[in-house]
């Protein structure tokens, strides 16, 4: 019963922070992120633009530029395995925070797809979606081997609800700030409040 502009700001919101979020991962590793800036203030309701797109394509152009043959693709070169299985990880803490908050997974704010039990926990976790691309990073910096996710790989991988984020000014393991983004949904949704909490990366 939500109303459609209510939907298109929630939006909005959650694209405006993971731009946000991916421009200081950037700034973390010394790259340019000028132009992710000055898009995450350039988002319009429902981002009418798709800026969400644009700013994914330069991110991981800038992100993994020393990859050979990179792009971001399910089926692409490593580290694409690593980054599917982190964001496989976050999606389910997500639907369980989203369900433990009393909200249905698939009904999502802008992914739609009947065959999709988990479009609202997709749009959720779009912010969040740096941190795995963090501890992704980390790990093909120690220049390990990653053509396959091994035993090694994956344990450090299944650290990701465990990891500290920052949300609200205050840090605290990144499953805790999901439910308090997830309830900030549910309030959204209730009336009470017009303002998605997301981390700060």
């Amino acid at each position: 019963q939500a109303s459609l502009p209510l939907k298109k700001n929630l939006w909005q919101q959650t694209v405006t922070a993971k731009i946000e979020n991916q421009a200081n991962h950037l700034l973390k590793r010394e790259r340019n992120a000028l132009k992710l800036k000055r898009w995450a203030k350039e988002v319009k309701s429902n981002d009418a633009q798709n800026h969400e797109a644009i700013a994914a394509a330069y991110y991981f152009q800038h992100l993994f530029n020393e990859v050979e043959g990179f792009s971001r693709n399910q089926k692409g070169v490593p580290p694409n395995n690593l980054l599917n299985y982190g964001y496989a990880i976050l999606r389910a803490v997500t639907a369980r925070a989203l369900v433990s908050s009393g909200l249905l997974p698939s009904v999502g704010i802008y992914h739609r797809n009947k065959y999709n039990a988990f479009c609202l926990a997709d749009d959720v976790m779009e912010p969040y979606r740096p941190y795995v691309d963090a501890m992704v990073y980390e790990i093909v910096e120690t220049g390990c081997q990653i053509e396959e996710l091994n035993t090694t790989i994956k344990s450090e991988l299944l650290c990701i609800p465990a990891m500290d984020v920052t949300i609200d000014g205050k840090q605290s393991p990144l499953m805790n700030a999901m439910s308090r983004t997830t309830n900030s949904l549910y309030e959204c949704f209730l009336g009470t409040s017009r303002k998605l909490l997301f981390p700060e990366f």
